[in-house]
């Protein structure tokens, strides 16, 4: 049960990034897509139906680690402590930035407001690509399965590390990239104004080969600073599938975009994450958090789960609540399906 549930959080993970991602990509291109106060707005209203549905997911997963693996969400709270912090402010910035920006005719207070909610937008980027990085390259963890890290050390990915090194502000800027790439095309397909999707397509087409150059460095580097990334690789085709759906994810994404077939585009740009966020995960398992110096002192699916009894309720409650959950964004989709006005 603990394995299917390391499944589960995984998926979980992957839908909050494939479906916040995409008003976080919006985000970043905030301010370089809107060039007036009315594209600016339009940008907004693209996303405004579901932006705050799409945040669900980070909660579940949240919830998810708190039910049945506790060890690991404690652990991460108590060692990224500022980030997660960082993290929490700034999606509350973009919340306030959204909905107060409408409140006053003022060009000054909504101008103010698109800087805050693409400022937070943009930091979000970059702390979960930081916080990504650091679970990848492995942290500080000691006897008692906690960890300190300061902000920075020497930028060297080994010990002593620190939350920001090197590799981590790579996968940081990877990440911004990535959703920057992942908003241009959701930006492309849902807005009716012709020059601001214009706009948002040539973004995309700029930015997706990049994204097709840095993944594969990215993971280079990955197996750099933890080799046991890529040890298990040969005897799990599951990696090798996933890393197959991210490629072919890029090849549709710019495919769309290069014959203006945006809901194909999207589909590629969400498949490119689901391949690749999933290939982490079927690598890194079982493993949630690396530990540096002693692999020994890892937090893995066998000692980090919550109990037999703990799992198998929350199963249960996760069959409840997850259907629910579909259909909710079933129907917010289905009714806000047509183009942005």
């Amino acid at each position: 049960m603990a394995e299917l549930w390391f499944a589960i959080v995984a998926l979980m993970f992957v839908a909050y990034v494939v479906f916040d991602g995409f008003d976080l990509g919006a985000g970043v291109l905030h301010l370089q897509l809107g060039r007036t106060e009315a594209e600016r707005g339009r940008i907004l209203d693209a996303i405004g139906p579901v932006w705050d549905g799409n945040e669900v997911w980070l909660i579940a997963v949240g919830g998810a680690l708190f039910a049945v693996f506790p060890r690991v969400l404690g652990a991460g709270l108590s060692g990224l402590y500022l980030p997660i912090f960082m993290v929490l402010w700034s999606l509350i910035l973009r919340g306030i930035g959204i909905e107060l920006r409408g409140q006053l005719e003022s060009p000054l207070w909504r101008r103010f407001w698109d800087v805050v909610f693409a400022g937070a937008s943009l930091l979000l980027a970059v702390l979960f690509g930081a916080a990504l990085g650091n679970l990848l390259r492995g942290v500080p963890l000691g006897a008692d399965g906690y960890f300190e890290e300061p902000l920075f050390t020497n930028f060297s990915a080994h010990a002593p590390v620190g939350i920001l090194d090197w590799y981590t502000v790579a996968v940081a800027v990877f990440a911004v990239l990535a959703l920057a790439a992942h908003g241009a095309v959701f930006l492309a397909w849902k807005t009716s104004d012709d020059e601001l999707a214009e706009r948002a397509r040539t973004y995309g087409l700029r930015l997706w080969p990049a994204v097709a150059v840095g993944w594969p460095a990215l993971t280079f580097a990955s197996t750099y600073v933890n080799s046991k990334l890529t040890a298990a690789w040969s005897s799990r085709p599951l990696v090798w599938l996933a890393f197959a759906v991210a490629a072919a994810g890029i090849g549709g994404a710019v495919f769309g975009l290069l014959r203006r077939r945006m809901p194909l585009a999207f589909v590629g740009s969400a498949a490119f994450f689901t391949g690749a966020l999933g290939g982490v995960a079927a690598s890194a398992f079982p493993v949630f958090l690396p530990a540096l110096g002693d692999p020994a002192l890892s937090l893995t699916v066998a000692n980090s789960a919550a109990s037999a009894h703990s799992l198998n309720v929350a199963f249960g409650w996760w069959l409840v609540g997850t259907p629910l959950v579909i259909g909710y964004f079933v129907i917010i989709y289905r009714a806000h399906r047509r183009k942005a006005a």
